[in-house]
């Protein structure tokens, strides 16, 4: 029942569950906190996802963060 979330960092790439609307599933973390900021890896364009939401839809780790 303890379960740990992971901790995302500023740099990481993940793979969402539901692709951007060019197609890709893969973001960078750009901000972390309450929101998320998030900028595509294909056409650049940079969101903000609430933390839960941002946590439901994350599928994987893809790199981890440069620092």
């Amino acid at each position: 029942m303890n379960q740990q979330k992971y901790n995302y960092k500023v740099g990481e790439v993940v793979r969402m569950k539901k692709p951007h609307p060019c197609g890709c599933d893969r973001w960078e973390i750009t901000r972390t906190g309450i929101d998320f900021g998030l900028k595509c890896l294909q056409c650049g364009r940079q969101v903000m996802i609430p933390r839960p939401k941002f946590e439901k839809g994350v599928k994987a780790v893809i790199s981890e963060g440069k620092g």
